[in-house]
């Protein structure tokens, strides 16, 4: 401030009022705080990105982190150990040729055999070379690896080893239950590298169409990269510690729903951020009112899913419980770097984060305005929200009777599991190998028997009543070596059922059905069923009880986050109704999908439990979103305005966020996997479905149809505003 007041007639400098220049001290200091924040994730969390590559030191992909917890195969599976000295798991080594196997080719097999015997990952004695009993082309060598560091590491040194085999000339496959681990584990090695340059690149693309700004979709995708990164460092840690377990289909999961997260709750903090510039001329003052208006939303928002996949803990499938720890991590760092690097960065920047369409105050008042110049002004949703408002009950009704269709497909869903070699999209050995066993040997082998466990005393019962089992083709006593006494630990045996199926196909999970309840009914034998096959129908089963468990705990977890958000119980429990039957029509759109588009063998069992944990607790975002910015505005101008002015306002961001989640859940779809194609796709439809339809439609229209009463028992249900 300055004054010609001075003596000599100089221009003197007075003080500034004490209120300015202490908001100019205040705002300096907001400004320092904002760059130090921004400095922190850059310098600070951003050179944690090498642990994102260190993510597969700590997977488990082999047979175990898929097991049922408490399951008959899991206690056979640790009984084994004593008869075997260390855990095993079988490689199979296939030989096929031009012409039938003679002693010559066969003794190349041996020499094969003899220097496979030295390698440290081998854990027993090698049976073969076994000549083919359908084709004589064929032959085999049963390999036992050793369960104790990563089986796929084990697969690829006996394939590397056997390319320079003795059998020049022939043909050599390694399968079996550790191919399958190995050609597994390559699979979900695209993880951290061609699924995330899927993910960030349609993601990039969408938020520059939003945006039409160069600037912006870079500030966005740079922070859900901090906080995936941040994600990947704490689940690395954490894994390596043996707190939690991770597998591959864990880490792309997590890959997917950080990236998709933290992109819609930045897309929910700017759009408001944009909307306070356009009222504000201070970007501080901006960025408090867009804080304040979003950060009960977006914490609902994070909470409802971290305590949704947290639900996956009452599973009996470890594969399930792992993620549920994973996924919460995840979902916890998108929320932190939404609430403290994306704010920082766009105080920094203020309207230039926008450019070249930077809102100015001049450009209009989004929330000052009618309700009728709200509609004006937003050309789109303001059709939609006119449409809705004329004839609601018309809308409602007519979503409805469409959703409930599409649900009527469900029972339609093939999700009784598939053969082990049905869950890759692509050729690989494991699977070749596969097929040229099953012409040399038919679809029986002795490589993968069903193993009962069961008391030495009743030995004989036991062997008698699984030979009397439909599909039973040999039952022998596992024996240390040729001739030999069955070996008997703590008074219990070891027997080997050979199935006249293959141990990884439906009919063999039958059979195993069936020959447990035939030994089981031995008296006093005390028999227990595992092996392959016995691991697949508890999968089955599992699968089936952990629907029954999962479900209502996350549809409580689920409504009572609305209830205590919404300050209400009528909507919550119309919104819970909604998302269930959004969810009801993603599967039964799915199984038309799978079974007449893509013509898919079948679903894993776990299909519908993910999609259901996912949907439910992200499609519910997308209430959140409108519900609570409803509820805002009904305050303020009534329950009917309060909603048509919520569906406007939030139409474009939600959609765009449904977009964003859809498209990275759609990259799932880029790792040759059966089980992450179906999920992808119910998911990605479902968030679209949830976006475009429920949360745009169905929700408001029944809103405005049933009235005030949708805030009962809060003061918005009695309050005079219409």
């Amino acid at each position: 401030m300055t004054t010609d007041d001075a003596p000599g007639g100089r221009t003197a400098t007075l003080p500034a009022p004490a209120p300015e220049r202490s908001r100019t001290r205040r705002h300096r200091w907001w400004y320092g705080a904002a760059a130090l924040l921004a400095l922190v994730w850059l310098f600070g969390v951003g050179p944690l990105g090498a642990f994102m590559g260190k993510l597969t030191e700590v997977q488990t992909n082999d047979q175990a982190s898929f097991l049922p917890i408490s399951a008959e195969s899991t206690e056979v599976t640790e009984a084994r150990k004593a008869f075997q000295g260390t855990a095993s798991i079988p490689a199979i080594v296939v030989y096929s040729d031009s012409a039938a196997m003679g002693p010559e080719r066969l003794g190349q097999i041996a020499q094969d055999a003899q220097r496979i015997a030295r390698e440290p990952y081998v854990a027993g004695r090698i049976a073969g070379p076994i000549p083919g009993t359908e084709d004589r082309s064929v032959a085999q060598l049963i390999v036992p690896l050793t369960n104790e560091g990563n089986v796929g590491d084990h697969v690829e040194s006996l394939r590397e080893l056997l390319g320079n085999t003795a059998a020049q000339g022939a043909t050599v496959q390694v399968a079996g239950p550790a191919a399958l681990s190995a050609d597994l584990k390559a699979a979900f090695g695209g993880v951290d590298g061609t699924l995330l340059a899927v993910a960030l690149g349609a993601v990039l693309i969408i938020l520059i169409l939003v945006y039409r700004s160069p600037l912006l979709p870079l500030v966005v995708i740079l922070g859900a990269m901090l906080a995936l990164v941040l994600a990947a460092a704490v689940v690395y840690l954490v894994a390596d510690a043996g707190w939690i377990e991770l597998n591959g289909q864990s880490q792309g999961i997590l890959f997917i729903l950080v990236v998709g997260a933290c992109t819609d709750y930045a897309l929910l903090l700017v759009a408001r951020y944009r909307e306070a510039l356009q009222e504000h001329e201070r970007p501080i003052d901006a960025i408090r009112v867009a804080v304040r208006g979003t950060y009960e939303p977006i914490l609902a928002s994070g909470g409802t899913v971290i305590l949704g996949v947290l639900c996956l803990l009452a599973s009996d499938l470890a594969s399930n419980r792992g993620l549920g720890p994973v996924a919460a991590l995840g979902i916890a760092a998108a929320l932190i770097a939404a609430f403290t690097f994306l704010p920082a960065v766009l105080l920094l920047l203020g309207r230039a984060a926008f450019w070249p369409l930077m809102p100015r105050p001049s450009a209009g008042r989004a929330m000052a305005g009618t309700t009728e110049e709200i509609v004006r002004e937003h050309r789109l949703w303001g059709r939609v929200a006119s449409a809705v408002r004329a004839r609601p009950r018309l809308w409602w009704v007519g979503t409805v009777v469409v959703l409930a269709a599409a649900a009527a497909f469900v029972p339609q869903l093939r999700a009784e599991g598939t053969s082990q070699f049905d869950v890759f999209r692509t050729e690989v050995e494991a699977v070749a190998g596969q097929r040229t066993l099953e012409r040399g040997f038919g679809t029986a082998s002795s490589a993968n028997p069903a193993v009962i466990i069961a008391s030495a005393d009743k030995v004989a019962e036991v062997t008698e009543a699984a030979k009397g089992v439909t599909g039973v083709t040999a039952v022998t006593p596992y024996a240390e070596g040729e001739g030999a006494e069955p070996k008997v630990v703590d008074g219990r045996v070891m027997l080997n059922a050979t199935l006249a199926e293959p141990a990884e196909s439906k009919a063999a999970v039958e059979i195993v059905r069936d020959l447990r309840a035939a030994v089981h009914a031995v008296p006093g034998a005390d028999a227990k069923v595992g092996g392959i096959t016995a691991v697949n129908l508890d999968t089955l089963d599992t699968a089936s009880r952990d629907l029954r468990v999962v479900i209502p705990l996350v549809l409580g977890v689920v409504l009572l986050v609305l209830i205590v958000l919404l300050r209400a119980l009528v909507a919550p429990l119309l919104l819970i109704a909604t998302t269930v039957l959004s969810f009801a029509s993603a599967l039964g759109v799915g199984a038309l999908v799978f079974n007449h588009v893509l013509d898919l063998p079948g679903a894993d069992p776990g299909v519908p439990l993910y999609a259901f944990v996912f949907l439910v607790a992200l499609g519910i975002d997308y209430n959140i979103f409108i519900m609570t910015r409803a509820r805002e505005e009904t305050i303020r101008h009534g329950h009917r305005d309060g909603m048509i002015r919520a569906l406007t306002l939030t139409g474009g961001v939600i959609t765009s966020a449904g977009v964003v989640l859809a498209a990275t859940f759609a990259a799932l779809a880029v790792l040759p996997l059966l089980f992450l194609l179906q999920l992808a796709f119910l998911v990605a439809f479902g968030v679209l479905l949830d976006a475009l339809v429920v949360r745009s439609l169905l929700v408001p229209a029944l809103s405005l149809d049933v009235g005030r009463t949708m805030w009962w028992p809060s003061r918005l249900a009695r309050s005079r505003k219409s």
